[in-house]
């Protein structure tokens, strides 16, 4: 099973979506089989924040000095921590998910849905820098999204 350890350095996040943890932890029960990881103990870091924190690691680490979405940092050689093999972090603007500002809290949590799994996907090794790469990223999120709504509603 995957587990999400979720920080927030924005207290924005916590007025749209109550309990984090949870939230989050029903996102990745509800995946399809074959990205729960059932029989094995996989965990990623989570860090909910806002334009000015993304801007600053989007900068250092990828040399781009503006906001973006998110961000995905997949960890290339597998590291077991307390017997769990722990996949990288995925970093996500709130300023990005609250647009527009006057959206209802339903959209902005079938946004940052989204918005995980495209993260999650790119711990996994998916990428979109070709167009097939990009086809085949987006034919998965649309597999995993599909099995999250069908549950979680």
């Amino acid at each position: 099973m995957i587990s999400v350890e979720v920080l927030s350095d924005d207290k924005n996040w916590s007025k749209k979506i109550k309990r984090l943890k949870p939230f989050f932890y029903s996102v990745c029960k509800s995946f399809p089989k074959k990205y729960r990881f059932i029989n094995k103990k996989i965990f990623l870091t989570l860090l909910l924040s806002n334009n000015k924190g993304i801007q600053k690691l989007n900068k250092k680490f990828r040399n781009k000095n503006k906001p973006t979405d998110i961000l995905s940092f997949p960890l290339n050689t597998k590291i077991k921590i307390n017997n769990k093999i722990y996949l990288g972090d995925i970093i996500i603007s709130y300023n990005f998910m609250d647009k527009p500002k006057n959206q209802k809290i339903d959209f902005f949590k079938i946004k940052v849905i989204k918005t995980f799994i495209h993260g999650f996907l790119h711990l996994l090794g998916f990428n979109h820098i070709k167009m097939k790469d990009y086809k085949s990223m987006l034919k998965e999120e649309e597999k995993i999204y599909h099995s999250v709504i069908k549950k979680i509603n």
